[in-house]
């Protein structure tokens, strides 16, 4: 493991990437809030909608975490392509294989920053009359001119900077990152 974490920071130093929440303390915060998702769902099954590409690691570790019965569904949005920028424009490429009408949602998510994918992912999911809906993300980013939308789980708050690592990436590149990183200028 130690060979690991070497080639890690290897890579980290190559591309001035920093470190802005540890492992632990990533895997501390998810523990938190697979606990409260489980009392809060307590006698019903969640359907947990994971937000592809990114969300994929965080929801594996959350649902270990989740002491109750729980579905899973899939949906691949875009709004970045290979750009550092959201391009504001959102895009569905993978939708739900489940039929969510009258379960209990929980959309998961990696991030929130301008809060425009996830207000329109609320408004398509709300369409398909779920029973209720709610909003787990590990990320929030404090961003100006943010869409406001209601999270109920929140992992962190984190400063406007370009995170990578745990499922998030920069043209496809530093998913596999244990710790949650931001891209260093200069």
């Amino acid at each position: 493991m130690g060979e690991e974490k070497q080639e890690y920071e290897k890579i980290s130093r190559l591309d001035n990437i920093k470190v802005l929440i540890s492992e632990k303390e990533l895997q501390d915060r998810i523990s938190v809030l697979g606990e409260q998702i489980s009392i809060d769902y307590d006698g019903r099954i969640p359907v947990l909608i994971s937000v592809l590409k990114g969300s994929f690691i965080f929801i594996a570790d959350l649902c270990r975490k989740i002491s109750i019965p729980i579905v899973f569904d899939f949906m691949a949005v875009s709004s970045y392509g290979n750009s550092m920028a959201s391009s504001g424009v959102v895009r569905i490429t993978k939708d739900l294989d489940y039929n969510i009408q009258g379960k209990d949602i929980l959309i998961v998510e990696d991030i929130v920053d301008s809060g425009r994918t996830l207000h329109y992912l609320i408004r398509n999911i709300q369409a398909r009359n779920p029973g209720s809906l709610e909003v787990c993300t590990l990320l929030d980013k404090d961003v100006k001119g943010k869409i406001k939308n209601i999270i109920k789980y929140k992992g962190f708050d984190i400063p406007d900077e370009f995170v990578v690592g745990y499922g998030l990436d920069y043209a496809e590149n530093y998913r596999n990152l244990p710790y949650i990183g931001y891209i260093e200028n200069g």
